[in-house]
């Protein structure tokens, strides 16, 4: 069973930058597809980024596509998401997740397919 930890959120003027960090205990880390989904006030949670367990594949959501950036470290059991160019509508919860997957190769975009799940951390941007 993972926990997960993230951290890195708080408040950003529009344009500028935040890194959020996501640290898994327990499970195989090494294992696990991983994924940061948002969750604006009034909205259903989204997906904003995926990544497989070798890294080499990712998926970003056309709203944030050229501005964040996943990966991990998985000799840290971490998985990041470097946020730039932020504007007013990403703000939101973020939620870090993982699923377990025998396929290096693999991600997800759906929300039922992640089996833990962090308690989130608020980003909020200025305008």
């Amino acid at each position: 069973q993972a926990q997960l930890v993230e951290s890195g959120g708080g408040l950003v003027q529009a344009g500028g930058s935040l890194r959020l960090s996501c640290a898994a205990s327990g499970g195989f880390f090494s294992r696990y597809f991983m994924g940061w989904f948002r969750q604006a006030p009034g909205k259903e949670r989204e997906i904003a980024a995926a990544i497989s367990w070798s890294g080499r594949n990712t998926y970003y959501a056309d709203s944030v596509k050229g501005r964040f950036s996943i990966s991990r470290d998985n000799a840290k059991n971490t998985v990041y998401l470097q946020m730039n160019s932020l504007q007013p509508e990403d703000t939101a919860v973020y939620y870090c997740a993982g699923g377990t997957t025998l396929t290096s190769s693999y991600y997800s975009t759906s929300s039922s397919q992640y089996a833990y799940w962090g308690q989130g951390t608020q980003v909020t941007v200025s305008s």
